[in-house]
């Protein structure tokens, strides 16, 4: 059996030591050598698992403290994983789901561990070619148009959301989640929220939606054709509008213009080196793709905003109450109001005009 290789997220090593050699979760039956906390992540906690025999797992539960009703269920994430493995989209292959919260301090589930590199600083565009940064721009559309064009009935989520009043359910969802989550009192909050009710368009028609989709959520391998090796994070994933996913994932796009918006930490300045394409670039392929009309999406990237920013209030909260695992935490609750403004400025005006 495994020493107790306990880290903060994970109360017991060798008791999940025990649980995994008891499922068989590793074909060869190795134990578990080391646990090491997968770092860049701002939500669920990501760990890899090294066994003896140089087989890798990989380990997601929900984070530490203030975890808000709703948010952060594993069995949903799982159960997303194993819908669409062997699909045309790429995600690790499921391995097992433990319910019981006894065993690590939190319910928790196993998946495949995915050699790929995460673009998410401008230090990872420095590996990206211009040929690559094209081609890579044009994957993550074709994937982004992939995911909300799958036959939810043939992968067996009928039944894994309502998208018929989507959009007017996340406004009040996130509502709530901003009243559980808050620290202070936010300026410009409460006319953003006015503004957003006051706009909600009539959804596009009722797609799987990723709910976090960027450019740093792929694992991808460069070559002379660079591919999407996995989609990761799903935990946000339900039936809804697909063009709230564009929109955060144009929201999260960074412009070589952008430079004031990349400097407080949303979204992956890679996107600005050159060879991406530019925002306006990856909407119009994204709606060649699709044939969904793009026009009011100034809307659902505010609407981005607004999301992002009630994730990152929530995340300042357990980084006030210490219950954050990692790095740079103490900056998330600096860009709140940041990205309050930005949404009051993307309704004022059209952000693709570029195009």
């Amino acid at each position: 059996m495994a020493k107790d290789f306990s880290v903060p997220g994970i109360e017991n090593g060798s008791r999940l030591a025990g649980w995994i050699s008891a499922g068989g979760s590793v074909p060869d039956g190795s134990d578990l050598a080391g646990i090491e906390l997968i770092a860049g992540g701002r939500s669920n906690l990501t760990y890899r698992l090294d066994f003896g025999s140089s087989a890798r797992l990989v380990l997601r539960r929900a984070p530490l403290g203030h975890v808000l009703p709703t948010a952060h269920d594993m069995a949903r994430e799982y159960r997303v994983l194993t819908a669409l493995h062997g699909t045309a989209i790429p995600v690790p292959a499921p391995v097992a789901f433990c319910p019981d919260p006894e065993v690590i301090g939190a319910p928790f589930y196993l998946m495949e561990y995915v050699d790929g590199l995460v673009l998410r600083t401008r230090e990872d565009g420095d590996q990206v070619t211009e040929d690559q940064a094209r081609q890579l721009s044009e994957r993550l559309a074709g994937m982004l148009a992939a995911i909300h064009g799958v036959d939810i009935a043939a992968v067996g989520l009928t039944d894994f959301g309502r998208p018929a009043g989507y959009l007017a359910r996340q406004l009040a969802r996130w509502q709530r989640q901003w009243e559980l989550s808050a620290t202070r009192e936010m300026p410009g909050y409460s006319g953003l929220v006015e503004r957003l009710t006051a706009g909600l368009p009539d959804s596009a028609h009722a797609a799987l939606v990723h709910g976090d989709f960027r450019i740093d959520n792929m694992l991808v391998v460069l070559g002379d054709q660079p591919e999407i090796a996995a989609v990761v994070d799903w935990e946000m994933c339900t039936l809804g509008d697909p063009l709230a996913d564009l929109g955060l994932t144009l929201m999260y796009w960074a412009d070589p213009a952008d430079e004031e918006w990349r400097s407080i930490g949303v979204g992956a300045g890679v996107t600005a080196r050159p060879g991406f394409f530019s925002r306006a670039q990856l909407a119009s392929r994204y709606a060649e793709l699709t044939g969904l009309d793009i026009s009011g999406i100034g809307y659902y990237m505010a609407f981005g905003c607004f999301k992002l920013a009630v994730v990152l209030e929530g995340i300042h909260a357990r980084y006030l109450q210490h219950k954050t695992v990692g790095e740079g935490f103490d900056r998330e609750g600096q860009v709140v109001p940041l990205l309050i403004a930005r949404a009051h400025e993307l309704l004022d005006s059209d952000p693709l005009a570029s195009r």
